[in-house]
């Protein structure tokens, strides 16, 4: 099974509304938010890092940067680094840039930064780099239940 069609399996079983975008090949934040007709804001920016030797999915506005003080000091951890190209194609069996908002796709845990719970609308790449996904940011969160605090700069 992709990690596409666990997405869609995960989001059907909850009875989660969502759309599906198929749209040119993007590789950076801004490229998707163009494509898509989106705000940069809207996107859910999905880091796959190391703490500590551990991976993690680090999720956070597309418009924002993620915080290392922030993150480390809450998660209790020394070594936090972002994960090689190659480790994350390893690890998620994916490219960098299509990595969704939603660890359980991919068997990691993750942690969001606290103003997705304030949006509306939220916005990723789901398993590639010409698919995406719009849903409702509550819906997500719902579905993921992930760590939540602040972590962006």
């Amino acid at each position: 099974m992709t990690v596409f069609e666990k997405i869609k399996e995960l989001l059907d079983k909850a009875r989660i509304s969502y759309e599906v975008i198929e749209h040119e090949p993007v590789h950076t934040s801004a490229d998707a938010a163009r494509v898509r007709g989106t705000d940069l804001s809207n996107g859910a920016k999905a880091l796959v890092m190391y703490g500590d030797g551990n991976p993690l999915l680090v999720v956070v506005p597309a418009d924002k940067k993620a915080s290392f003080r922030k993150l480390k000091s809450h998660l209790g951890i020394n070594d936090l680094r972002m994960a090689s190209p190659e480790e994350v194609e390893t690890l998620t069996t994916l490219k960098v840039g299509s990595i969704p908002p939603i660890g359980k796709a991919i068997d990691l845990p993750s942690y969001f930064d606290g103003s997705f719970s304030g949006k509306d609308m939220i916005v990723f790449n789901a398993g590639s780099l010409t698919t995406s996904i719009t849903m409702s940011a509550r819906d997500l969160i719902v579905v993921e239940n992930p760590q939540m605090f602040d972590i962006v700069e």
